[in-house]
């Protein structure tokens, strides 16, 4: 548990860099993780499954989701929840920043 509440300025956290994915583990608890995630463009993740829940807020940008086959076009204060087991792949239509929180349990 956090020692002080703090506001944190949540775009800058992670910066975007040329032709990568950046990642920055903001909590990281046996119940769930929340992650902040930077996309340069064209940049993603190839289709996979979790264990768990994940939902997915877009901070700024846009990206080409696809969950169970199904694709999804979301942009900046967008959000999508991608189940359990469920085949979910991420494309960056423009740089684009997400949070992504996974529920464990």
């Amino acid at each position: 548990m956090p020692t002080e509440a703090k506001v944190l300025p949540l775009n800058e956290m992670a910066a975007y860099q040329e032709g990568a994915v950046v990642s920055k583990t903001l909590l990281n608890k046996l119940t769930g993780t929340v992650t902040l995630f930077a996309f340069d463009k064209d940049q993603g993740l190839s289709e996979h499954t979790a264990p768990f829940d994940a939902m997915v807020q877009i901070l700024d940008g846009e990206a080409d989701i696809t969950v169970g086959g199904q694709p999804f076009h979301l942009q900046q204060g967008e959000m999508i929840i991608m189940p359990a087991q469920v085949p979910h792949a991420l494309h960056a239509v423009t740089p684009f920043k997400m949070l992504l929180t996974m529920i464990r349990s």
